[in-house]
């Protein structure tokens, strides 16, 4: 069985439980402590990553960090989600790039500075933050009024990757995707109807915290 290394308030964490549950995998979540400083410390960074992140997948043996390749490795050992040819694969490792680098960066730190943050956030920092969000969100929403996935007809890993903090409740983060953008709207829909679906809140460990600065 798989052991997900995860806490509730990570959607990069959300996104490696939905693709398991969606293969059919049975797996054991593990609590992170994250919120209490867990991955801070010298002693689970030895033993569990030394990058200090979370999620964190045991696959017997194997413990393999990073979401894309996590996704990438239940993809490829499952043969689902994972593209059909080599032109679909290099296509699905160009939008996993692009979210962990801007769709998913961005706006992950702009919900954790207005929702968790130690201290009320700085308005010059967010100001910028969104910014780029708008402008990335856009890229996507563009894209989805064209095409029903990420990468084709079908779902990939690309959709698990670019969905995994968008089912979070919008009062974390003040940031109104629905009546902004209709393309990704829809294909929330969409990615709900895909076998597994759950809310991040329901399915993975920890407490629900009521933000902070929102």
């Amino acid at each position: 069985m798989y052991r997900l290394h995860c806490f509730c308030q990570s959607g990069n964490s959300y996104k490696v439980a939905f693709l398991l549950r969606a293969l059919g995998q049975a797996y054991e979540n593990v609590f992170v402590d994250f919120m209490h400083g867990m991955t801070r410390d010298d002693g689970w960074r030895a033993r569990t990553n030394e990058m200090g992140e979370a999620p964190v997948l045991e696959d017997g043996a194997r413990r393999l960090t990073q979401t894309g390749v996590i996704l990438t490795h239940l993809a490829r050992k499952h043969g689902a989600y994972g593209g059909k040819t080599l032109e679909e694969e290099q296509e699905i490792l160009r939008w996993l790039f692009f979210d962990n680098h801007k769709f998913t960066s961005y706006f992950a730190t702009y919900r954790f500075m207005k929702a968790f943050g130690p201290a009320a956030p700085d308005p010059a920092v967010m100001a910028w933050l969104k910014g780029r969000i708008d402008g990335a969100y856009g890229i996507v929403d563009r894209r989805l009024a064209a095409s029903p996935f990420i990468v084709g007809t079908a779902p990939t890993i690309a959709d698990f990757s670019l969905c995994g903090y968008l089912f979070y409740p919008v009062e974390e983060s003040g940031y109104e995707v629905q009546s902004r953008f209709p393309g990704i709207t829809a294909w929330l829909e969409r990615v709900q109807k895909i076998s597994g679906w759950a809310l991040p809140y329901d399915i993975l460990p920890g407490e629900r915290i009521a933000p902070k600065w929102t």
